[in-house]
């Protein structure tokens, strides 16, 4: 009899403590799990308010932004919910420190890229819309994100490029200026008129639209090869045209030289053939 009144008594006091513990700590659970949700709802809305707000002024910075404020807030939200809880947040920031400095070392990569973007950000050797030539391909920059550059080529193909690599290597930026040089070489026969060739080509010029005046266009012998005279043709024009003009003066220029009677010499080799007696 005396161990099962025991067993009642320490029950009793087992639901008790439990009660006492629930009392203690529901209301702040509860009071935690609140604060998260709602926080969290209003993080995002607050960085989809940034979004849109920042994507009209300046859409490069926009996305790594955006990033790096809902991560920034999420931890401190983190941290004070712990407290709420009655986690003590000087341990909880040491073991963030510590986890991060781990975390840290293992990713020394996605470091450089981190980075690497910031520096992107702060001198933007590019933006986004940009045309650029790096690590091997040439595309338009749809994104700058926290780690990686997104880039889409010209085939419709999706390149993500690391911050640290385009902060740390040459790169080239296609559409820097608004206008630009398109380089042409022709070869003409040495049996051709020079300055009937010239006028054909400045001609050409004239008759483009696209064609830009200033700075004015170079037509000039640029060397004498081993089958043909090299005719240097400079024009300037938009850079959006660049490529679009290139290709129709192709074309152009091989239809009037072949209406006005110039050659487009091509390499030859002639063979002779000799009969010996036995």
């Amino acid at each position: 009899m005396e161990d099962v009144f025991s067993t009642n008594i320490n029950v009793s006091e087992l639901l008790d403590h439990a009660l006492s513990l629930v009392l203690t700590y529901a209301p702040k659970l509860l009071l935690a799990i609140v604060t998260l949700v709602v926080g969290l709802w209003l993080i995002n809305r607050f960085v989809a308010i940034l979004d849109k707000r920042l994507g009209r002024k300046d859409p490069t910075l926009n996305k790594f932004l955006c990033g790096l404020i809902s991560a920034v807030l999420k931890v401190m939200l983190l941290i004070s919910v712990a407290s709420m809880i009655g986690i003590e947040t000087t341990s909880f920031i040491a073991v963030i420190g510590a986890a991060g400095l781990a975390i840290g070392l293992a990713l020394q990569g996605s470091l450089a890229n981190f980075a690497g973007g910031v520096l992107i950000l702060i001198f933007k050797p590019f933006k986004v819309g940009d045309t650029i030539e790096a690590q091997g391909y040439i595309g338009s920059v749809s994104e700058i994100q926290i780690l990686y550059t997104v880039v889409n080529t010209f085939d419709n193909r999706r390149i993500v490029i690391p911050n640290g690599s385009l902060s740390n290597a040459t790169l080239v930026n296609i559409s820097a200026y608004d206008k630009r040089r398109c380089d042409m070489t022709f070869g003409i026969g040495y049996g051709d008129d020079i300055d009937k060739a010239k006028d054909i080509l400045k001609r050409l010029f004239e008759e483009d639209e696209r064609s830009l005046t200033d700075p004015a266009p170079r037509i000039s012998v640029g060397g004498l090869g081993d089958n043909s005279v090299d005719l240097m043709f400079r024009p300037w024009v938009a850079t959006d045209d660049l490529w679009p003009y290139y290709w129709d003066m192709q074309e152009k220029v091989k239809k009037a030289f072949d209406k006005e009677g110039i050659s487009i010499p091509f390499p030859q080799r002639d063979v002779h053939v000799y009969q010996t007696k036995e």
